[in-house]
């Protein structure tokens, strides 16, 4: 049997997951049905705001279900009735084994991560915080534990100086929409080893990669520069880093969030969060041990900018320092 034979089913919410849904579509694979999440509320008016894979697949005239809950009865007799072979699942929530028990082939995950390494919510981001040299995207098959099942298929890509967990997240998009397709042809023709991460876990140190919150964001200036360089390349564009900009006389803070910065100098006596500036091409800030120049940063209440676009609406920068 071929790949495109098979009754799939398609699991996803972001545009991450978009590119691997379009990849089957286009390809001509047998796409039955779509489970994405539910339409939520957003902005003022609180008009209900669709999955980026709800709006794909209504442009697609594809079958959509969204479940509030994956254990409730009327759901699980719809998907049933779908007769998938395979289940695919892309950026998605986390199922009960009465889901992905249930096709014949069972389901499988594209994950962001080379696993067993960073298992968890923010992979992309914790491997670019983490200063790494590599990641990539696993299929793997799902089991009782998350992201623990075993492995299929990877692919690996470099992580370059002045990558940053956006650029990572658009070149992995493309690069796992692929491997998801030739992930569900070797499924169903029977061409794939299944390796426990048992096996590897027992061979490295297993890093992991939690859901981040706010205060995972803000940055310590007395650290490393390397280090303060790492974690606003991993948050950028999303969720941002962040620090404060406060006035050294009155007191006054104004949020910051900081999206890019290079480093400039190794050595500096000067008190972490000290600033220095022209007042109309650069705003560096002193670490641990340097400074790092800020290229694209945001205030609260403007749009992000460049530097030398931000100071010209804010030229008493060197009144202020960071902490």
């Amino acid at each position: 049997m071929t790949g495109k034979e098979l009754r799939l089913v398609f699991m996803g919410t972001p545009d991450f997951a978009v590119a691997s849904l379009k990849a089957l579509v286009d390809g001509g694979y047998n796409v039955v049905g779509v489970i994405t999440a539910p339409d939520k509320p957003a902005g003022r008016g609180k008009k209900l705001n669709e999955s980026a894979v709800k709006k794909y697949a209504v442009e697609n005239k594809l079958n959509i279900l969204q479940p509030e809950k994956l254990k409730n009865q009327e759901f699980l007799a719809e998907l049933e009735a779908l007769k998938a072979d395979l289940q695919v699942v892309v950026a998605f929530r986390m199922l009960p084994e009465v889901v992905w028990n249930m096709p014949r082939l069972g389901t499988f995950n594209l994950h962001g991560s080379l696993l067993p390494q960073y298992r968890g919510a923010a992979p992309l981001n914790w491997a670019v915080i983490n200063g790494e040299s590599q990641t990539g995207v696993t299929t793997f098959l799902l089991d009782h534990k998350i992201d623990t099942g075993k492995i299929l298929f990877k692919k690996e890509i470099a992580i370059w100086e002045n990558d940053t967990v956006g650029t990572i997240h658009d070149s992995l998009m493309g690069i796992g929409a692929k491997l998801v397709v030739e992930t569900v042809d070797a499924l169903a023709d029977g061409n794939y080893e299944a390796i426990p991460q048992s096996e590897i876990m027992a061979e490295t140190e297993i890093k992991h990669a939690p859901k981040i919150f706010k205060e995972d964001c803000k940055i310590d200036w007395a650290n490393d520069i390397e280090q303060i360089r790492n974690l606003i390349r991993g948050l950028s564009p999303y969720p941002a880093a962040w620090s404060t900009l406060v006035h050294n006389e009155t007191g006054k803070e104004i949020a910051t969030k900081i999206y890019f910065a290079i480093q400039v100098d190794r050595n500096t006596n000067d008190t972490p969060g000290t600033i220095k500036s022209d007042g109309k091409t650069f705003v560096k800030v002193a670490c641990k041990n340097g400074w790092l120049q800020i290229t694209d940063l945001q205030i609260a209440g403007k749009k992000r900018m460049r530097a030398d676009d931000f100071l010209r609406g804010f030229q008493q920068i060197l009144e202020y320092k960071f902490v």
